[in-house]
């Protein structure tokens, strides 16, 4: 919905999937650590055989981490600057899923929570990945419950009732994004 306004998105998942690519820096550290096991023919990592060395060893999760995040993070601020530069009044939606559990949320400049109820997660996650509820709720309890996550949240869009009245939230905080952004550069 923001994308429809005119905000450029930077998906940290999408980031995550790049940098692991084959022979990319992060998928050769990955390979190293955890085995060509984890690869598909084409060597492609395998999410799935990934997520269940992981999600299931807190220790294999944060090395596994310790590797992607920086190689994201780098790719995200060259995305970043390449936006500005073409736009530098762009709105740029980072959609980061640990933003909080990691402690980065204070590097941008504002934090927007899509809550969905910890049932509506596993659901999505099910339905998204194709993953059991068993495996959806491991992934799921690898992180902070959403509702924690609120206190850290400048803006939040429930994203629990109909397709309406999550897009006139969105509406809102879009005119948000606006102003703040307005402030920004009258700053500069």
């Amino acid at each position: 919905m923001f994308l429809e306004k005119g905000a450029y998105l930077i998906d940290f998942d999408k980031l995550a999937h790049f940098v692991e690519e084959p022979d990319q820096q992060a998928w050769k550290a990955i390979v190293d650590f955890f085995g060509s096991d984890i690869l598909n023919e084409d060597r492609t990592i395998n999410r799935v055989k990934l997520g269940l060395l992981v999600f299931t060893d807190r220790e294999k999760l944060s090395k596994l981490n310790r590797i992607v995040h920086p190689a994201v993070f780098d790719e995200w601020r060259r995305r970043s600057e390449d936006i500005r530069e073409r736009n530098p009044q762009a709105i740029v939606i980072s959609d980061v899923p640990l933003l909080i559990e990691v402690g980065l949320q204070n590097m941008f400049d504002v934090v927007v929570l899509v809550h969905a109820s910890p049932e509506d997660q596993i659901q999505r996650l099910m339905e998204r990945n194709g993953l059991s509820r068993e495996d959806a709720g491991r992934r799921l309890s690898s992180q902070m419950p959403i509702d924690e996550k609120r206190a850290y949240a400048d803006i939040v869009i429930d994203n629990h009732d109909s397709l309406e009245v999550t897009r006139r939230i969105v509406n809102d905080a879009w005119k948000d994004l606006l102003e703040r952004e307005k402030k920004l550069r009258l700053k500069l």
